[in-house]
């Protein structure tokens, strides 16, 4: 049985967090093996409430890959990935928005069940999202740059978020699967980091938090980066050291931290109760990005 006075020791050791953070939004990205693992989907859960429950504003935003990869090769297609991003063909887009609205239910009931007071939602609710086609732009067999088509996958064109705000305020959670609409009809797949990094910008979070399946960034010597500001993880993009699914979300703390974003973070989804670790404790855990030179 743990002694009682380290476990009021880690309450003491919360408090000032708790102060500094009371009313604050964050924006947290949910995905990868922490929605995949009962008790890593429990703790999650609990962190979530327990923000909640100390005068936090949390925002999920989920993710879902490896369920839409089980989908998708039911249903006899591919996939395909270009810098992190999934090609998306209509059949593919279909198979996406499935998945994406099951988990977001499913992630609002347990939330929910563990004493919160969660909505799910989709960026097509209430125009919070409005997405235009994603224009990548990679280099060529030459190394000039060229415009790659990659289908149905979106940016993050406008953000509406009042309902957001109305819903905090009233004492729910929003949990929120990162699917657009265009304003030309069209559905879009919106990588889930970027998505929580639009959002985040948008309604002033104090913080980011990036739920990953590795330790958090990691330099080329492969050691984790405690603490990344934007122009050393540009070079570490530019340098091939962070490379595939860390660089958009490396790029989408970059581009919160741009927005307004008080401080980023990239965490290990895999280490129960991760986002307590890392946002009331001293020494936290993973990858911080923040602003700077």
């Amino acid at each position: 049985m743990q002694d009682p006075i380290t476990s009021a020791s880690v309450l003491v050791e919360a408090l000032p967090y708790i102060q500094r953070f009371c009313g604050k939004t964050f924006v947290i990205k949910y995905g990868g093996h922490a929605m995949e693992a009962a008790d890593l989907r429990e703790s999650f859960a609990q962190d979530v409430v327990l923000l909640k429950a100390v005068g936090i504003n949390p925002v999920v935003v989920h993710g879902g890959g490896p369920q839409i990869n089980q989908l998708i090769e039911r249903l006899g297609l591919k996939s395909s990935f270009v810098r992190g991003m999934r090609v998306t063909d209509a059949p593919t887009m279909e198979a996406v928005e499935m998945v994406l609205q099951r988990l977001n239910k499913e992630i609002a009931a347990l939330i929910s069940r563990h004493g919160g007071r969660a909505v799910g939602l989709s960026g097509k609710d209430g125009e919070l999202i409005v997405a235009r086609k994603l224009e990548l732009m990679v280099d060529d067999q030459s190394g000039a740059p060229a415009k790659l088509d990659i289908g149905l996958v979106g940016e993050v064109a406008e953000v509406n978020p009042q309902v957001l705000r109305t819903l905090d305020s009233a004492g729910f959670i929003p949990v929120i699967a990162p699917i657009g609409h265009g304003r030309d009809g069209l559905t879009y797949n919106i990588n889930a980091d970027v998505a929580a990094g639009d959002l985040a910008a948008a309604l002033g979070a104090e913080k980011l938090i990036l739920l990953t399946d590795v330790e958090g960034v990691k330099g080329k010597d492969g050691k984790l980066i405690p603490t990344l500001t934007a122009a050393e993880a540009n070079r570490l993009i530019a340098a091939g050291a962070i490379s595939d699914g860390m660089i958009p979300k490396v790029e989408c703390c970059i581009a919160a931290l741009k927005g307004g974003v008080g401080k980023t973070h990239v965490l290990d989804g895999r280490t129960r109760h991760a986002i307590l670790l890392e946002i009331f404790t001293e020494s936290g855990v993973g990858t911080q990005v923040v602003a700077g030179g």
